[in-house]
């Protein structure tokens, strides 16, 4: 599965378009993580646990996404794109979203 921010793929021709596919994860900080949060926010910082985390929910969204497009029939996402959201404070909405299609090489 070929997936790719541009709108077009260099070398290959967007044979057929199957439509909007996306891939999403909502994922709750553990305590330990916010604990630890706060405290760097004092002294600033990197948030590593927080970064782990985010981290972790992209690479589900995107492996949600491939299977969404592969469902499809689709070998390809073009135009991908990432969206996260913050909800409730301690939940964190991660939505990678495309074009599903299916490619032929020039």
């Amino acid at each position: 599965m070929l997936i790719t921010t541009m709108n077009d793929v260099p070398g290959h021709r967007i044979e057929e378009v199957f439509g909007e596919v996306f891939g999403l994860t909502v994922r709750s900080r553990h305590a330990g993580a916010q604990l630890g949060a706060a405290m760097k926010s004092l002294t600033g910082g990197e948030l590593k646990g927080l970064t782990k985390n985010l981290e972790e929910s992209r690479q589900e969204a995107l492996e949600r996404l491939t299977a969404a497009a592969e469902a499809r029939g689709a070998d390809a996402v073009v135009a991908m794109r990432f969206d996260t959201t913050e909800m409730g404070g301690t939940w964190s909405e991660v939505c990678a979203y495309g074009t599903a299609c299916r490619l032929t090489r020039l």
